[in-house]
């Protein structure tokens, strides 16, 4: 991640869940009843049973002239908008009526204070009020534009309601229909009494004239025209660069964190461009003759898979001979990024490919970053097809390395072959870093088999990072040092696996699925640990279902595996699942949960995985997936037109609005 999209990523913290509907409705009509009480003062109380007092009257006026404009918008702009094509909820719509009448309550109450305080009269609080209809107007309309995608004209409809509905209530209890030469005694007999009811209103309502309405039908009009400058202006450099609405990014936004929905994946489809990517598949099966007694997480037998056209007689008698067993374990790795939030997109992959195999299911990090975010979840399951294809093509064989370690400038690699094939996992601890470029990844793993390994998995273990500040994020571009450090580590790691005596191989595994929760940094596949056994070497893979760890973290958990415990060599990786992402941008491993807490367990896992240990066979192979993603630079452009409308957008509405005030005071004075 750049620190472009770490600024874009970032934003999360304004955004919250929306209440639910009643929630919302239950807090405007309060508020409604405390705005009543300090407007009106008729004098009236009520005893309560304890002896206390509440003003009752001026309660009921404020639910009745606030509240009631307030429900009417609540419940009936999702009726409105969803007839005319959009797609506002019950819940977004009560939390936009909500959001509505405080800023009713906040003009009106301002204006108060200020005639209070200077000259003014009572005449400007009813300005204010004209002034507090139309803007809720205009911000309702924004909204409404924004989330069901309407024209202004469409949108107006159901953005009026809440203004339209408090001034047919103003318009009834002021009596302004005694000011209207409306003539006849037909009209006087029979609408009179019902449109004109002064005599059942607050008698600071009087002030309000015929004048006031026709002002509010006019500010209507200037901040709607306001609006739509606003939106254009805004829209223009999405269009032109992206070919896409800056409204259908809010809408989608807005859509996935306030309820969940898929709104922000229709938006990354028009985005996304065609990819071919690698999915390498390391499998671990039982020996014939195995008891298999050693865990309770494996499941059916995985097929063995004939050998390829052209293969050498050995690696089709491989294949014959591991035609049977049972999947033990599972290391899958699409080179996508699982993101870019929540469930959306890919965002969730770790668990969809966790629950797809019959084996324990280790899901690492691959060398791909946020342009290789799948744009829907439907994408997964290309890669998921690619998978079994892959796990169905495998050759087995019993005989394993040693595990090695190599160093190269910052980048440090932890390497161990399976027959002809290896897994790589790189890590730059106790340095900083995030995603490997998919470039990068590809070129360390085509360096690692030049000494003759034939599949390579390699795995970023994303596993130390300072968070989203500063301007060097850790990203590890095509070109830079770090580049050249991984690829560097994974020629010699080639060199040295290709070279080592091969042994017959042992495996155990453990998992637990941890009492933390998204919100505490770790998704739902918990903590794995797979420990391979080789020669009397011990090797343990701890995975935790978490976006990058805390520095210090992963040194300190190696350190209690190997250095303080029986295992010689140790790495620790991350899915870097984005289901920890869906509000804070910023919810690494160890930044809310305790670290002694999470030692201990790995420690307690490693223990299972090592008692767990019995003769398997592995293989690896690589299936090539058609995905959509992102697109090269795609990530990068959008994070940057978001972060100049954050930047430029508030400045030029505040413009707006200035512009929108200034004129209507004109149309105030001159009146």
């Amino acid at each position: 991640m750049t620190s472009t999209q770490s600024d874009l990523a970032s934003l999360s913290r304004f955004i919250f869940r929306a209440p639910n509907w009643y929630t919302s409705l239950a807090f405007a009509l309060l508020l409604a009843a405390l705005a009543g009480i300090a407007a009106f003062d008729s004098g009236a109380y009520v005893r309560t049973w304890r002896g206390l007092f509440i003003l009752g009257r001026d309660a009921w006026e404020g639910i009745f002239f606030i509240g009631i404009p307030t429900v009417v918008a609540a419940f009936g702009t999702t009726g409105v908008d969803r007839f005319v094509g959009g797609k506002l909820t019950p819940n977004r719509s009560s939390l936009l009526a909500l959001i509505s009448e405080i800023i009713l309550v906040a003009i009106v109450t301002l204006a108060a204070i200020v005639s209070v305080l200077t000259s003014l009269e009572q005449q400007f609080v009813y300005d204010a009020l004209v002034v507090g209809l139309a803007s809720i107007f205009a911000f309702r309309l924004l909204v409404i534009m924004a989330v069901s995608r309407s024209s202004i004209l469409v949108a107006s409809i159901p953005a009026s309601l809440q203004t339209l509905a408090a001034a047919v209530l103003l318009f009834v209890y002021s009596g302004t229909l005694r000011f209207l030469e409306v003539g006849g005694p037909l009209i006087d007999a029979y609408l009179t009494p019902y449109l004109a009811r002064s005599a059942d209103a607050p008698a600071e309502l009087s002030a309000i004239t015929a004048e006031h309405f026709a002002l509010l039908a006019i500010t209507c009009g200037i901040y709607a025209l306001a609006v739509y400058v606003f939106i254009v202006a805004v829209d223009r450099p999405w269009k032109r660069s992206l070919g896409v609405s800056l409204l259908d990014f809010l809408r989608g936004f807005v859509g996935h964190v306030a309820e969940g929905s898929r709104e922000l994946e229709e938006f990354f489809q028009q985005l996304g461009e065609e990819a071919i990517v690698p999915v390498s598949v390391l499998s671990f099966r039982r020996v014939d003759g195995a008891d298999g007694s050693g865990s309770d997480d494996t499941g059916a037998a995985a097929d063995g898979g004939e050998a390829d056209d052209g293969s050498t007689a050995s690696d089709a008698d491989a294949g014959e001979k591991d035609s049977s067993g049972d999947e033990k374990a599972r290391f899958v790795l699409p080179m996508i990024h699982p993101g870019p939030m929540g469930e959306i997109g890919g965002g969730n992959f770790p668990e969809r490919v966790a629950t797809d195999c019959s084996g324990l299911v280790f899901p690492p990090h691959a060398t791909a970053g946020h342009d290789f975010n799948l744009v829907t979840e439907r994408e997964v399951d290309e890669i998921l097809d690619a998978a079994r294809t892959a796990a169905d093509r495998i050759i087995y064989d019993d005989a394993a390395t040693r595990s090695v370690r190599v160093r190269s400038g910052e980048a440090s690699m932890l390497g161990q072959a399976f027959g002809d094939d290896a897994l790589l996992v790189s890590t730059y601890a106790p340095g900083f870093a995030d995603d490997v470029e998919f470039g990068v990844g590809l070129s360390a793993a085509a360096e690692a088999r030049t000494s003759g390994l034939d599949d390579v998995v390699l795995v970023d273990a994303h596993n130390s990072n300072d968070g989203l500040s500063g301007p060097d994020l850790g990203h590890v571009t095509p070109g830079s040092k770090r580049a050249f450090d991984m690829i560097g580590a994974a020629g010699v790691s080639g060199q040295r696996l290709s070279a080592a005596d091969r042994h017959g191989l042992e495996l155990g595994v453990a998992w637990d699925e941890t009492p933390w929760t998204p919100a505490d940094g770790i998704g739902p596949l918990g903590v794995r640990v797979a420990v391979t056994a080789v020669d009397d070497q011990e090797t343990a893979y701890v995975l935790v279902d978490g976006n990058n760890m805390e520095p210090g973290l992963r040194g300190e958990l190696v350190e209690a595996v190997v250095e303080d415990g029986p295992l010689d060599e140790a790495e620790v990786m991350t899915t870097d699942t984005h289901i920890v992402n869906t509000v804070e941008a910023d919810n690494q491993v160890g930044a809310a949960i305790d670290w002694d807490e999470l030692r201990t367990l790995v420690c307690e896992l490693v223990t299972e995985a090592r008692a767990d240990l019995e003769p398997v066979e592995a293989g690896v192979a690589v299936e090539r997936a058609e995905v959509t993603v992102f697109g090269n630079d795609r990530t990068e452009t959008l994070a940057s037109h978001a972060n100049a409308v954050v930047a430029m957008g508030g400045a030029f509405a505040v413009s707006i609005i200035l512009a929108a005030v200034a004129v209507s005071v004109l149309i105030f004075l001159f009146a």
